[in-house]
């Protein structure tokens, strides 16, 4: 694991930019004073400089990379390819590429970001996709679950990808020795779900992979913390996520709204306004805000391009926390295992298919 670690940050990206971004540098930087951990920032210098004379925390650990281009917030990805290079955008995630920064942060365009990813980092060998993982609150801890978002379908053998990542990442975060891992499906019968997900289920049975993989999990599995890791492919997660969020939000005024009803609400909610506090950090988005850009050759995380100054310094510390980790050695162990499976099984076809013609 590395001793000192650079993170390199798009503050241009998000609703705000720097005035969020800076702030968020801080408290990230306050918060791992035990972590030899600096700062690129890619951006407006004029800007960025006024934000960090109010921010010393962030000051004393930063260096600014000034540059006047910016990627749009509802710029098409074919766009975005054409006209990305000296973005602040392109430039936090080039730095990787040069050996500046172990891992890049970015509240920006959700597309741009993973089109100039895969630009200017690739792949890992033997993946055909990134997934965007999201940390999922749940009675026993935090779930991580992926694809959100990245891609909108997904063959067996890419659901075993994002399995294995989503494994090392929820180590890498959690410090948890042994994740357990679970197929998002609509039964927990091996009959159930279609071929894809069949498919894959009986690769991570039968693989020989070095996960704990438990089986298919239920849509009310994510909520119990019925496995560490969630997979599933980005149409599925990316609804289950917004879904989540909306009834978070639709339950936190419903809350509000009664506890505020009358004067015998008011006192009661008065008297339970620690254990509210409690709650509320629990569930509040902010708290897991951070998704990586899982299957890079170099660790992006993408920010909530709304998120405060808390939230943009929890998506800081799921890159620092990749960055100090062995994720890329763990997830490259996996994957050879996984294409040894694959080869060995494409063999065999050939063989089966003369067998049942005789």
């Amino acid at each position: 694991m590395p001793q000192s670690v650079v993170l390199s940050i798009d503050a241009m990206g998000g609703d705000v930019g720097p005035a969020v971004v800076v702030p968020g540098v801080a408290l990230a930087a306050s918060r791992m004073r035990g972590r030899d951990v600096r700062f690129l920032l890619h951006g407006d210098g004029a800007r960025i400089e006024a934000e960090l004379a109010r921010c010393p925390d962030a000051r004393a650990v930063s260096e600014v990379r000034h540059t006047d281009q910016v990627i749009a917030s509802d710029a098409k990805p074919a766009q975005v390819l054409r006209r990305s290079k000296g973005t602040s955008l392109y430039n936090a995630i080039e730095a990787i590429r040069a050996g500046q920064a172990k891992a890049a942060v970015s509240a920006g365009n959700t597309g741009a970001l993973m089109a100039v990813g895969k630009l200017i980092l690739r792949t890992i060998d033997g993946l055909d996709r990134p997934a965007i993982a999201a940390r999922w609150p749940t009675s026993r801890g935090y779930t991580v679950v992926l694809d959100v978002g990245a891609n909108v379908t997904s063959d067996a053998a890419q659901l075993v990808d994002f399995a294995i990542m989503g494994e090392a990442f929820h180590r890498a975060v959690y410090g948890t020795a042994r994740p357990t891992v679970g197929l998002l499906n609509v039964g927990s019968e091996d009959i159930k779900g279609h071929e894809e997900v069949r498919e894959a289920h009986k690769l991570l049975r039968q693989g020989g992979l070095d996960l704990d993989y438990r089986g298919f999990v239920e849509g009310d599995g994510l909520a119990k913390g019925t496995t560490d890791v969630v997979v599933t492919d980005g149409f599925t997660g990316n609804i289950a996520l917004k879904t989540a969020e909306g009834m978070a939000r639709f339950f936190g005024a419903l809350l509000r709204e009664t506890l505020t009803s009358d004067l015998q609400a008011k006192i009661g909610a008065a008297i339970a306004t620690p254990a509210l506090r409690r709650m509320r950090a629990r569930i509040d988005p902010a708290t897991v805000n951070g998704g990586p850009l899982l299957g890079l050759n170099g660790l992006v995380v993408k920010s909530h391009g709304g998120a405060d100054a808390k939230g943009f310094a929890n998506a800081i510390r799921v890159a620092a926390d990749l960055a100090f980790s062995d994720f890329h050695a763990e997830v490259d162990r996996n994957m050879q295992r996984l294409s040894a499976v694959l080869d060995a099984a494409e063999a065999s076809t050939p063989v089966e298919a003369s067998a049942q013609a005789c």
